[in-house]
């Protein structure tokens, strides 16, 4: 029976007029739900977004490694020597000489 009067008290304070009188604070309500709704959705396309990039950042950082050791590779002294001896090149079997200029005396 107490819920019954409870129930009673209720209807008796929400009706009509209750609900123009606040219409405006009950719209406020909606649009607050709204917001927190909106901004819930916004987290969450953030959220893929940076799970999206992360994954192209290890991507690329493997790349990037693949690429350099490869270039290491080829870089090497005995890989470059291969590349040339296809061009018909083939290192020098005495070494360089140094050449040295005399400096000249200017007249004045």
């Amino acid at each position: 029976m107490n819920t019954n009067t409870t129930q009673e008290k209720i209807k008796s304070k929400v009706n009509y007029t209750w609900i123009l009188k606040h219409f405006s604070f009950l719209m406020f309500l909606a649009l607050l739900a709204v917001i927190y709704i909106a901004n819930g959705h916004w987290a969450d396309n953030t959220i893929r977004n940076i799970n999206v990039t992360a994954k192209q950042v290890k991507d690329m950082e493997y790349e990037y490694k693949n690429l350099k050791s490869l270039e290491m590779y080829r870089s090497r002294e005995s890989q470059v020597t291969q590349a040339a001896a296809a061009l018909g090149l083939k290192p020098a079997a005495i070494p360089p000489v140094k050449l040295e200029v005399e400096p000249s005396t200017t007249k004045n």
